[in-house]
């Protein structure tokens, strides 16, 4: 039996090369990128109202597109072992990063008011519902897909977790400053609110559905439930009309409140949290060096 195990060939030079971590990055960006814009161009081609709950289900069809994609990707480039799937923790890992997204921030929304940035308006009633329901679907899946899956998950076999979580929550505040009313302080608010807690969410389970659920639960609860402009986007029509004022610190300006110092502080402190409790679980990793490991 251990003969045959050791007369196993070993993988090709060009395998060698496909399956080094710097080398699947770009291709695993590449094929989840083009797992969600295939299907994006078909539904955008379609001009579905934003009153119809079809905008819902074309975001829902997106965001799995870019799932499938990152699946593929990791199933046959990366070649990762086959898991034995458990749909119920899946499940709720999802729903509690989901709750978890509402509650941080509509926590950030109270503190904002407090201190005099926010009103409320008034009810609008059902407003863009599928709209912002399909942007937190699409974005919560394929950004974390891309980001977490892809991007830290290859830098960390190299560099190690502190270096691939500090280089992952830059590139994702840097991403967002293509957004209208970006800045730099934007950005880096971006990068650590969001960065962070993303990145640790991802460490404490070694899965996906967890930053998920908190990317969608954010997003939704700030576009739909607050109709607060997201990443500088135009100002939502939500179910709860509010009014930011006040210094730009405080409400984030033109950016929204992601760019508030309220944000960066509350939910830096959520993610550092997080860092903490994965560290000490045994989720990070040491620089591939430091592992004594070689080219595969």
């Amino acid at each position: 039996m251990n003969d045959i195990e050791d007369s196993a060939p070993e993988p090709g030079r060009l395998r060698r090369i496909v399956a080094y971590p710097l080398v699947l990055l770009p291709i695993g960006v590449v094929l989840v990128a083009l797992g969600a814009i295939l299907p994006a161009v078909a539904t955008g081609a379609l001009h579905i109202d934003r009153s119809s709950p079809l905008r819902a289900l074309s975001g829902l069809l997106i965001g799995i597109c870019g799932l499938l994609a990152y699946q593929a990707f990791q199933r046959w480039i990366v070649r990762e072992p086959r898991k034995a799937t458990q749909s119920g923790r899946a499940a709720r890992e999802l729903v509690a990063g989901v709750l978890g997204g509402v509650v941080l921030f509509s926590i950030i929304v109270g503190a904002v008011a407090l201190l005099g940035g926010l009103s409320v308006v008034g009810l609008r009633g059902m407003g863009d519902l599928w709209v912002w329901l399909g942007i937190a679907f699409s974005s919560g899946m394929v950004e974390e897909a891309l980001f977490r899956g892809v991007i830290q998950r290859q830098l960390e076999a190299v560099f190690g977790t502190w270096a691939a979580l500090a280089a992952t929550s830059a590139f994702f505040g840097l991403a967002h400053l293509m957004n209208p009313g970006a800045s730099l302080f934007a950005a880096f608010a971006i990068a650590c609110e969001a960065g962070i807690l993303l990145g640790a969410a991802y460490l404490v389970t070694r899965r996906l559905w967890v930053p998920i659920g908190l990317h969608m639960g954010w997003n939704f609860t700030q576009g739909w439930i607050w109709s607060i402009p997201v990443s500088g986007g135009e100002t939502p029509r939500g179910l709860v009309e509010t009014r930011l004022g006040g210094p730009e610190l405080l409400t984030g300006g033109a950016f929204g409140l992601e760019a508030s110092g309220v944000a960066l502080v509350m939910a830096t402190i959520a993610g550092v949290a997080l860092l903490r409790y994965a560290y000490r679980k045994g989720e990070f990793m040491p620089p591939r060096w430091k592992r004594g490991q070689t080219n595969e």
